[in-house]
């Protein structure tokens, strides 16, 4: 009986962190900017019932936030967007997956004003509504997936 060829040591332990990076990254528990990045979807052709779409779920805006803790404020943008960023100012900051601010005057163009333990918090009828959706099935929405009609929120 033939044995199969022995993979050294090294190769097994660099594919295993190569792999295990490119969960993490996958999974947005590290970011190469800094900023919390907040996926989200839309529903084209149909209707959000709950957090099901009932026509075609498509990739959304990236929303970022970048905490500033020692200001006490909160940069935020639209990834990709020609709009400029804004500052969400007086937030109390734990951590950059902790924070909360005030509702800023133009609360209807931003999709959340708190963080928690990393998860975007709708306060709705006060901020623009959103659906979230994570990294990878965002990154697949934006290459053209039309398997799935579920978002997070």
């Amino acid at each position: 009986m033939k044995s199969l060829p022995k993979v050294p040591l090294y190769g097994t332990l660099a594919f295993t962190a190569v792999l295990l990076c490119l969960t993490a990254w996958l999974h947005d528990f590290f970011s190469t900017t800094g900023a919390k990045t907040v996926y989200t979807a839309e529903c084209l052709d149909g209707a959000w019932r709950g957090k099901s779409c009932t026509g075609r779920l498509v990739a959304g805006d990236r929303h970022r936030f970048k905490i500033l803790k020692p200001h006490h404020e909160v940069l935020y943008w639209v990834a990709g967007s020609s709009e400029p960023s804004r500052k969400l100012e007086g937030c109390k900051i734990d951590n950059a997956k902790d924070w909360a601010c005030p509702l800023p005057a133009d609360a209807h163009a931003i999709i959340l004003t708190e963080m928690r333990h990393g998860d975007p918090v709708a306060q709705s009828g006060k901020t623009k509504p959103f659906h979230v959706v994570p990294k990878w099935k965002w990154l697949l929405l934006d290459q053209g997936a039309s398997f799935f009609h579920d978002a997070d929120n």
